[in-house]
């Protein structure tokens, strides 16, 4: 059966390539894209497009409301979209703030949106994909401050709605592109986006319906080596 996906952050990366796996699948798919002109291939094949700044709270009512209207209650909700800066300690207190408000909040808003309709339906996926930064100790405490608290936020969210029927994970990255270099990785390769976008689709899937709460490292086995 089809069902209602919704993914922020699916212009390009992990996101654009996991719009494609849930379109293989057979499933309504949605993405947001905010800096940028929506892809033209996602849309070309099919995926609605919606334009959204995921910290307004106005806009991203007005995503599901047009979600809802076009393939119906969002029952996927992959939560990819993110910001990181560089160097906050030497940028403005309002650059910082600005991360958490896009990583953290965000997800908590649209998390908290989708569980209406879940909870009535008694059923649904919500996936957080946070970045690599915070298990791997960079020099970027605004993304790994953020990064932190949305793993915390996803297991807690587990246990405050799993008896609803819903089911929530966190995939984590490492050993992909930008992340890490290849010698770092177990198994002697960079991964793509592709891979990612398997495991979400895999959590998302019958077959790990009773998997909530968990924290999966997609990264080629580097997490063992921290």
């Amino acid at each position: 059966m089809s069902r209602s996906v919704l993914i922020t952050g699916g212009n390009h990366g992990i996101g654009h390539a996991a719009v494609r796996a849930f379109l293989r699948r057979g499933d309504y798919v949605a993405f947001t894209h905010y800096t940028e002109s929506a892809s033209f291939d996602l849309v070309h094949d099919g995926a609605l497009p919606v334009f959204c700044d995921i910290t307004d709270p106005e806009q991203v009512e007005s995503v599901f409301k047009e979600v809802e209207a076009d393939q119906g209650p969002v029952d996927v909700l992959v939560i990819n979209a993110g910001i990181t800066r560089d160097n906050p300690l030497r940028t403005p207190e309002e650059a910082f703030a600005a991360v958490p408000d896009t990583d953290l909040a965000a997800s908590y808003r649209l998390a908290k949106r989708v569980a209406r309709g879940m909870l009535k339906a008694k059923r649904g996926r919500i996936i957080l994909v946070p970045s690599a930064v915070a298990l791997k100790g960079e020099a970027q405490t605004d993304c790994a401050a953020s990064t932190a608290g949305l793993v915390d936020f996803g297991r807690s969210l587990a246990g405050e709605i799993g008896s609803g029927g819903i089911t929530v994970n966190i995939v984590t990255l490492g050993g992909t592109t930008g992340v890490a270099m290849a010698g770092d990785v177990p198994l002697g390769r960079i991964g793509n986006p592709e891979e990612i976008a398997s495991a979400i689709a895999l959590l998302t899937s019958e077959e790990a319906a009773f998997d909530t709460g968990a924290r999966v490292p997609v990264g080629g086995g580097i997490s063992i080596r921290r």
